[in-house]
């Protein structure tokens, strides 16, 4: 018989706790079985969309956990505490889903590897732009060797901002003051354009070039006089065989997926054999080859069956006892975080520093 898959959401930090759980919800061999946050007026727009009943909601993680006992837990706190709590749900032996980014540092990074190996369980961390099929398409295409060995990927990524759209990408306008009280907008907490959109660029970065990494790393940020995180920034990686440049941006003209801005947000891809232009939400990618030098528009690809989102992925693959891989799983990411922290100490240092691996 198929497993009933009971998953539980803790921590709303961050607004895609409402989109992961209407995942579960949609998903025909799951259950949303709890649901926690300290302040209940922060779960309210979850219950009432997804019609979670009180019986399932919790203000209390021990509560929620030996009452719901879900096989999957989803976490999305901020960036800060990702270690805190992935640390807080391991002893109780279940799969945890942490949305992105990784974490607040490489040490916290490897704490919540380290927390989860104990467990014999695995650890997920979701970056949603996997789910587009464009980006996927790329990654298919680069795969089967169409553009041959990776040489550069360049990303622009960003958006309004993070308090100007929350789950299902309803709108808002926030005011300065509300931007301060925010925890996007703290750097204790991991805020910034940087940590949250640098780490779709490398970590898909590093899907898409095979698990290259990189040599040294240069980065420069700016950000809005009265707060505290950069809200731009423009990072060069050097590899043994050229440059990469991930761009982030928040505060975007437009948001991407509404309207693309202009720079257009998603990746350039250059290989020995040719180039791929993929950008966010687009229907078609644009290929260049050595057989086709003018260039073609070339369909996406759709999503392969159980893969459309992250929590079909992870629920697929745990199902049949597969590591997760690519973008999601945690050595494509700590990747990914080791540029992060590069990237944050070539700002810091302004220089140009090795990839850190402590």
């Amino acid at each position: 018989m198929t497993k009933r898959w009971r998953v539980a959401g803790i921590n709303f930090s961050h607004m895609h706790m409402g989109d992961l759980l209407r995942n579960v919800h949609d998903h025909p061999d799951a259950d949303i079985v709890g649901i926690c946050d300290e302040d209940t007026d922060a779960m309210r727009p979850a219950m009432e969309a997804l019609s979670i009943p009180d019986s399932c909601v919790f203000t209390d993680y021990q509560a929620c956990m030996e009452t719901a006992q879900p096989d999957l837990v989803i976490l999305c706190p901020p960036t800060g505490e990702h270690a805190l709590w992935v640390d807080q749900i391991a002893p109780y032996g279940t799969d945890v889903l942490v949305e992105k980014p990784f974490a607040d540092s490489l040490t916290n990074a490897d704490r919540m590897i380290a927390a989860i190996e104990k467990t014999g369980k695995q650890l997920i961390i979701n970056w949603p732009a996997r789910w587009d099929r464009s980006h996927y398409t790329t990654w298919r295409l680069i795969s089967e060797g169409l553009i041959g060995q990776i040489l550069e990927v360049h990303h622009y990524g960003g958006n309004r901002g993070p308090l100007h759209h929350g789950a299902d990408k309803v709108e808002f306008e926030p005011t300065t003051e509300q931007k301060r009280n925010s925890w996007w907008y703290h750097s204790e907490s991991g805020g910034g354009s940087l940590r949250d959109y640098l780490g779709y660029g490398v970590t898909l970065g590093t899907w898409f070039n095979g698990g290259q990494k990189p040599i040294e790393v240069t980065s420069v940020a700016s950000s809005t006089p009265g707060l505290e995180v950069d809200e731009h920034s423009i990072t060069v990686a050097r590899y043994e065989n050229g440059l990469s440049k991930f761009e982030t941006r928040w505060g975007t003209f437009t948001d991407p997926w509404i309207h693309q801005p202009q720079p257009k947000c998603g990746f350039v891809v250059r290989g020995t054999e040719g180039t791929i232009a993929s950008y966010d939400y687009e229907s078609t990618v644009r290929v260049q080859t050595r057989q086709r030098p003018e260039g073609f528009d070339y369909p996406v690809k759709e999503l392969p069956a159980g893969e459309q989102n992250g929590i079909e992925y992870s629920l697929t693959r745990l199902s049949q006892s597969l590591p997760i891989e690519g973008p999601l799983s945690p050595a494509v990411a700590r990747l990914g975080q080791q540029i992060i922290e590069s990237a944050i100490l070539s700002i810091q240092e302004k220089r140009t520093v090795p990839l850190q691996d402590n």
